[in-house]
C-alpha cells in the first residue's frame, strides 16, 4: 500500500510553525546573550562576579530552553496571566544585571486564554522592543502591560528615552512583520525628550490568511519576484523606481496575506 501523501498546504503550516518555533529560540538566545553582556559590564559587579552571573544566565536560559522546547510541542493555548508571567521569566536575566527598569502592569486574572501563536508572538514582541530600547541607551525605565478585551490582546509599551523612535526606524521592523502576520495594529507615538509609547493589538482569533495571486497588481508581482531572489527593499525600491516605504507597504501586505511572518518565509513559501 502507497504511503499516504501530505497536502501542500499541511506541509507549509507545518513549515511555518517550525520557522516560527525557531524564531522563538533565537529570540530567547537574543535575550541571554544581551543579559550576558549586561553582566558583564555592570559597574556594580567585580570580575569574579560578573563572571559568575554570566555563567548563571547561560545555564539557566539553557534549561528553559530545553523546557520550553518540551511544553511548545504539546501547548495549544495559554492563560493570559500564565503566558505574561513567562514574559517575566524571560527577561528576567537583563533586568537583573542591566540598567533598566522595569514595570509589568498585571493582565486581568480572568483573561480569555491566548491561542499558542499569538502568546508566543507577544512575548517576542515585547522582547524586541526591550531590547530596542536597551540598544538605544537613552531609556532607564519601561512600562509593560497586557490586556484583553475578549476579542484581542492589547500590548502597551512605554519607555522614557530620547523619544526619536518612529513605526519606520529600522530597529522595530521585526515587531512590524510580526504584528502584520497576526492580522494586528501597531501604533507608535514618540515625544522628544519623554519616550516613546507603543500600542499593539493582536486579534485572538486571526483569519486563516492564504495564498492567491490572481487578484495581485503587477507591481505586487513585481515585488514578489524581487523578495524571491533576496532583494532588500532599497535594492527592490531602487529597481522598480518606487520609495522604500512603498516597498515596506506591499512586503507587509504580502507576508499577511501569504501567511509567513518575514521576508525568509515568504521567499522560501515563493520558491
Amino acid at each position: 500500500m502507497p504511503a499516504p501523501t501530505t497536502s501542500t498546504g499541511s506541509n507549509r503550516a507545518l513549515e511555518a510553525n517550525r520557522a516560527r518555533a525557531l524564531t522563538e529560540q533565537a529570540d530567547r538566545c537574543s535575550v541571554m546573550l544581551e543579559a550576558i553582556l549586561a553582566a558583564l559590564r555592570s559597574p556594580r559587579l567585580g570580575d569574579r562576579a560578573a563572571r559568575q552571573a554570566a555563567t548563571e544566565v547561560a545555564t539557566n536560559t539553557l534549561v528553559e530552553l530545553r523546557t520550553w522546547t518540551i511544553e511548545h510541542r504539546a501547548a495549544v493555548v495559554e492563560p493570559v496571566t500564565g503566558a505574561f508571567e513567562r514574559l517575566r521569566r524571560d527577561l528576567g536575566p537583563l533586568l537583573r544585571y542591566g540598567e533598566l527598569d522595569v514595570q509589568f502592569v498585571e493582565p486581568p486574572a480572568n483573561g480569555r486564554a491566548l491561542p499558542g501563536e499569538v502568546a508566543h508572538a507577544a512575548r517576542a514582541i515585547v522582547r524586541n522592543a526591550v531590547l530596542t530600547f536597551a540598544d538605544a541607551g537613552q531609556a532607564r525605565r519601561v512600562r509593560i502591560e497586557w490586556g484583553c478585551d475578549g476579542l484581542n490582546l492589547l500590548v502597551g509599551i512605554r519607555d522614557d528615552g530620547a523619544g526619536d523612535i518612529d513605526a519606520h526606524d529600522d530597529s522595530l521592523r521585526p515587531i512590524v512583520e510580526q504584528v502584520s502576520h497576526l492580522d494586528g495594529t501597531m501604533r507608535v507615538a514618540s515625544t522628544p525628550g519623554w519616550g516613546t509609547e507603543m500600542n499593539i493589538t493582536i486579534p485572538l482569533d486571526p483569519p486563516e490568511p492564504a495564498l492567491d495571486g490572481s487578484d495581485l497588481t503587477d507591481r505586487e508581482r513585481e515585488i514578489m519576484r524581487q523578495v524571491a531572489s533576496g532583494a532588500r527593499n532599497r535594492e527592490i525600491a531602487d529597481e522598480i523606481g518606487v520609495s522604500e516605504h512603498t516597498v515596506k507597504f506591499h512586503v507587509s501586505k504580502l507576508l499577511r496575506r501569504t501567511g509567513t511572518r518575514n521576508r525568509a518565509e515568504l521567499a522560501a513559501l515563493l520558491h
